[in-house]
């Protein structure tokens, strides 16, 4: 139900307070309503909630507009925690509640397994969580001396327009540095080299003094810049990283000899990795998750597993501690390689590697898919999901695959795939939060022979 008050009549510019009733919520926190019968798509607002809104802009296909009153509030609404929510583009969802926000992404996932890989689980898994706050390991900050203002800005862009936020903490990034960006903002604003350092990558690891910093610096440093970022990690505590030009330049400056690493206490497992290491950035629910994941796959003491999309060992080391034997195979050389060192320091010889790009059109020459069977498979693609290499699948004869998934439109077609050609039942799916106040949504199912 809503109450058009003449918007044809005039622009965006001037468009009149509108009534309507929120029907539903989008992956990105739009509330979605329909005028005139166009949906629009209105910032701030939630299901179930009667408001008033003005429009932002005007699309063929639909609307967007921004709440300006909440006439009748959500019972999920709470008050953001961050100071900066609504301009910060970092969260989207902070207005409301975790318990509804977790309810909303199970919602999507079911939603796309069932209209796009025509299946429904038998078992629908109770939602994996863990704190809502201080989680985020890893973050690309931006970073951007601005001479009108005579100050730097360190963090993340605006939900609008792309300009870098004006922030003072952050709520999601982990306390040593969402709790430090006045201290990274005045560094940069110190440096001789200010206008020339566009971002900083962040990394936490376990353990103390255990947070790496990457500046990315277009132009060589001055000695007085280098002594300022050496005296700026022995201060904080931090490992102090420069980047002149590509990935391949990073190098260490302080201390003489960093580690990074993170640890599954309950396998007895340590992985070391370097800050550019793709690593799951919240590692209480990441524990939770491969404990699920091992739970699920259930490896017996005889079982040979592969391991998809392994990365540096994440899934892989616990599952040799169950396994006979355990072949992982990821697309990057590095990643092989530090895996591999992974498994050795950790005492693990029963684990295998390939390097090969698990998306491409020839894997059918992979020496690792000529196996004739695995007992089970445990994969873990990035958002493109694993289409390719799922294609292969029907003649590895595998008993149980357990699919952890980043993107539930792609888990969707590649569900569609397993069951309705290569024969599995969906077992059990459900969600992680992964990413609280996000729009990103992890998943895990299971299929059966």
């Amino acid at each position: 139900m809503s109450r058009h008050r003449n918007r044809k009549s005039k622009g965006v510019q001037n468009s009149p307070l509108i009534e309507t009733t929120i029907e539903s919520l989008t992956l990105e926190g739009q509330g979605v309503a329909h005028v005139d019968g166009k949906t629009v798509f209105i910032d701030g607002a939630l299901p179930g909630e009667t408001v008033e809104f003005r429009y932002t802009s005007h699309k063929q296909k639909h609307d967007i507009g921004k709440v300006e009153t909440i006439l009748t509030p959500s019972p999920d609404r709470v008050e953001p925690k961050c100071e900066h929510f609504g301009v910060c583009g970092a969260c989207s969802w902070q207005h409301l509640s975790l318990e509804a926000q977790i309810k909303h992404k199970q919602r999507a996932m079911l939603s796309n397994l069932k209209h796009i890989g025509k299946a429904e689980p038998e078992t629908v898994f109770a939602p994996l969580t863990a704190d809502g706050w201080a989680y985020r390991r890893k973050a690309r900050l931006g970073a951007k001396w601005v001479r009108k203002k005579d100050k730097a800005l360190v963090g993340f862009r605006e939900k609008e327009g792309g300009f870098l936020a004006e922030l003072n903490r952050c709520e999601i990034l982990h306390p040593s540095i969402g709790e430090h960006l006045h201290d990274f903002q005045a560094l940069i604003a110190s440096l001789d080299a200010r206008e020339s350092v566009p971002q900083i990558e962040t990394a936490v690891g376990d353990g103390d003094n255990a947070t790496a910093l990457i500046f990315r610096h277009m132009e060589d440093l001055s000695e007085g810049d280098t002594a300022k970022l050496l005296a700026f990690g022995k201060q904080f505590n931090y490992q102090i990283y420069l980047q002149p030009k590509g990935p391949e330049t990073v190098h260490c400056i302080y201390p003489e000899n960093p580690e990074l690493y993170y640890e599954h206490p309950q396998f007895n497992t340590r992985v070391n990795f370097m800050p550019l290491d793709f690593i799951q950035v919240n590692q209480p629910l990441n524990r939770a998750m491969v404990a699920r994941a091992l739970e699920l796959l259930a490896p017996e003491p005889t079982d040979t597993v592969l391991d998809l999309f392994c990365g540096l060992g994440n899934f892989t080391l616990p599952l040799a501690r169950m396994a006979a034997q355990v072949i992982g195979v990821e697309g990057e050389q590095t990643m092989v390689e530090r895996a591999r060192a992974a498994a050795h320091a950790n005492g693990i010889m029963n684990t295998d590697y390939h390097v090969c790009n698990l998306m491409g059109d020839k894997l059918q020459h992979e020496p690792w898919l000529k196996k004739n069977r695995y007992d089970k498979i445990l994969l873990d693609p990035p958002r493109a999901g694993a289409k390719e290499v799922i294609a292969h699948f029907g003649k590895l004869n595998a008993g149980r695959i357990v699919y952890v998934s980043c993107d539930p439109a792609t888990l969707a077609r590649d569900t569609y795939e397993l069951v309705h050609e290569h024969g599995y039942r969906l077992v059990g799916a459900g969600v992680m939060d992964m990413f609280p106040h996000t729009s990103h949504v992890e998943s895990i199912a299971v299929f059966e022979k």
